[in-house]
């Protein structure tokens, strides 16, 4: 296995792992943040998540899909369809508090 799949495999166990807690109100303000406008390109550019307030068009709306953890950190790691890798722009903690707060903050009003 290379060093960015042990890497990736890594990233996915912390992220389950992380899971089993709920993120703090500092956490998830840091993830929204993240979310709005600290990846390039931004998530809220393409995708619609309302605990974010983000209404993009490109790309699944989030609380629709109600992606889990591991789905998200997939996704943001590797890229999907149209979607790039964030691997080299985000750090593996980003990864890990973007794709927690999606797979908890997605879906119906809560």
């Amino acid at each position: 296995m290379s060093v960015r799949g042990v890497t990736a495999a890594a990233l996915l166990v912390c992220s389950a792992v992380a899971s089993a807690q709920t993120l703090g109100a500092p956490e998830r303000e840091a993830a929204r943040k993240l979310f709005t406008n600290g990846a390039a390109p931004a998530c809220a550019i393409c995708h619609t998540l309302r605990d974010a307030g983000a209404a993009g068009e490109v790309g699944p709306v989030l609380d629709e899909l109600q992606p889990d953890e591991a789905r998200v950190a997939k996704a943001v790691q590797d890229g999907l369809g149209v979607m790039p890798p964030f691997r080299d722009k985000l750090s593996a903690q980003d990864i890990a508090l973007l794709a927690r707060y999606v797979s908890q903050v997605a879906g119906p009003a809560r």
